[in-house]
């Protein structure tokens, strides 16, 4: 995989671990543990925005 921009979210701490961390190229959006950076995972924008939406929905509640 070519070289990939990564940001995390405002809130985390500078320099801090156990951040998931977001990067998108041509070939979709990228997802990875800041403690474990190796391991990427890709979906799609609209796979992304499905999963957001469900979170923020309470759809996933029940897991907990």
């Amino acid at each position: 995989m070519h070289e990939l921009n990564w940001q995390k979210s405002s809130f985390s701490e500078p320099g801090g671990a156990d951040c998931v961390e977001l990067a998108s190229s041509t070939t979709g959006i990228h997802l990875r543990e800041s403690d474990d950076p190796e391991v990427v995972l890709t979906t799609t924008p609209r796979a992304l925005r499905v999963l957001l939406d469900s979170i923020r929905l309470g759809r996933f509640d029940h897991i907990r």
